[in-house]
């Protein structure tokens, strides 16, 4: 009896193990569906490169002119002389009329005529140019598995299958 229940028993794993899963039965191995079509996903990224640009200036140079330090000087030493003369409000007036006249001689003692000159340089500077690029960062991707029709993204070309897993979960309640 013992040798009969055995048979028995491996003679229904068999048959078990040779039946196709149903619809109710979990499979969750990998297939393969074919894509019917890809689409590319097309993003613009803006690029900034730099560029140097360069022109001829024209540049003025100049030489010469006031130089206030001579009237500074001259105005305190002619201050100081007048105010060795005259007495009261005269010493006063002595005083300014020497930092006046002190002033105008330092000035014309200092003084250069002005010269200017012109030359012409180069002058650069590197300026930010932009250009927009289009780039593929996913595609999307139409296939077909048992009969039906499936969308998914992916950031790579699939070629002509994909492989897919087919899950069956039961749903609950009603």
């Amino acid at each position: 009896m013992k040798t009969r229940n055995l048979l028995l028993a491996v003679g229904l794993l068999g048959a078990a193990i040779s039946l196709p899963m149903t619809a109710g039965a979990y499979d969750s191995r990998v297939h393969y569906a074919d894509v019917t079509q890809v689409i590319p996903i097309q993003q613009t990224h803006r690029i900034s490169y730099p560029s140097q640009e360069c022109r001829n200036e024209q540049i003025v140079h100049r030489e010469g002119g006031r130089s206030y330090g001579g009237a500074l000087a001259g105005g305190a030493v002619g201050g100081i002389a007048g105010s060795r003369f005259g007495g009261g409000r005269g010493q006063t007036a002595a005083t300014v009329a020497g930092a006046l006249l002190g002033a105008a001689v330092g000035d014309q003692l200092t003084h250069r005529p002005e010269r200017s000159y012109t030359t012409t340089e180069r002058v650069c500077e590197t300026v930010d140019r932009w250009y927009d690029e289009e780039r593929t960062v996913g595609y999307r991707v139409q296939y077909r598995f048992r009969g039906d029709t499936y969308w998914t993204e992916m950031d790579y070309h699939p070629g002509d299958t994909i492989r897919v897993r087919h899950d069956v979960t039961p749903l609950g309640k009603r």
